[in-house]
């Protein structure tokens, strides 16, 4: 059985840009880990940023199966809301390279790491934009603009997961869910 060196690399920058960040993995900790010469790593990729780009479009398409899995169709709106992205973001906290790329953007700012979280950022909003579309059209939620509530959803979502947790308990999903569908789709007025 022939290897699949482009596999086998890639496998191994994935590694090395989860051990070391982005700014500081080199081609030759990638040929090193994938136990090619370095010279092979180029026949499939013309630098360390294609390299990078290839590895977060799997990321990407990774995440995209994990939210269309938890996806249930005979569930309503704010169900399939909370638990596709409870699975998103569970999955960016898990997932080492997400880990290491966060980190690295805190600590040094890197523009390719910025780069990298937006595209996965808007990657997450585009993929609820569809499902906000849909559930107006279904009358599920009242006419809005798709992509400002899916921002506004995602937004929530992040800061009752991460930022809340820095000064408090963290949050079971339950009541995560409660709250944005309390403050969203209920408002919290009394009248």
């Amino acid at each position: 059985m022939a290897v699949d060196r482009k596999k086998l690399i890639m496998e191994a920058a994935a590694k090395s840009f989860s051990m070391f960040g982005y700014k500081a993995t080199t081609m030759d900790q990638v040929a090193k880990i994938a136990n090619v010469g370095k010279g092979t790593i180029y026949t499939f990729f013309k630098n360390k940023e294609q390299l990078f780009d290839e590895i977060i479009t799997g990321l990407i398409m990774e995440m995209k199966a994990e939210a269309d899995a938890s996806f249930d169709p005979d569930s309503s709106f704010m169900d399939n809301v909370h638990r596709t992205l409870i699975r998103m973001l569970e999955y960016r906290k898990e997932h080492q390279l997400t880990i290491k790329l966060f980190e690295e953007q805190k600590e040094m700012g890197t523009l390719e790491v910025k780069e990298v979280l937006t595209r996965l950022e808007n990657a997450i909003l585009s993929y609820m934009k569809g499902h906000v579309q849909e559930a107006i059209s279904k009358g599920e939620i009242q006419p809005c603009d798709p992509e400002l509530t899916s921002f506004i959803i995602f937004k929530m979502y992040i800061s009752l997961i991460f930022d809340w947790e820095k000064n408090h308990p963290p949050l079971q999903a339950e009541e995560i869910a409660l709250t944005v569908e309390r403050s969203l789709l209920k408002g919290l007025s009394t009248r």
